[in-house]
């Protein structure tokens, strides 16, 4: 099964799990998945029609995915949700 990596800002929704492994094929099946077991947890990744809420990427394996919830995931791949990182000085 794919290892998910939860954000550090997510975690109270999963009980400070950092990491589970989560049945899918694609990241939509995977989404759909962690949905079942935390509830709240797909709305704060994707909208009502599925696509990536604002400032939020993935990466599957070694690579950001340009096809959001469709994209492939193999048994063996680690999937990330990487939130956007604001602030700074100009």
């Amino acid at each position: 099964m794919p290892l998910v990596f939860i954000p550090s800002a997510m975690r109270h929704l999963t009980g400070s799990v950092d990491k589970i492994r989560v049945e899918g094929a694609t990241v939509r099946q995977i989404l759909n998945n962690l949905e079942a077991m935390y509830p709240g947890f797909k709305e704060r990744i994707v909208d009502a029609e599925e696509a990536l809420q604002p400032g939020v990427a993935i990466a599957v394996g070694q690579e950001l995915s340009v096809l959001g919830v469709l994209t492939p995931v193999n048994e063996a791949d680690e999937v990330h949700f990487i939130p956007a990182i604001g602030g700074g000085m100009v």
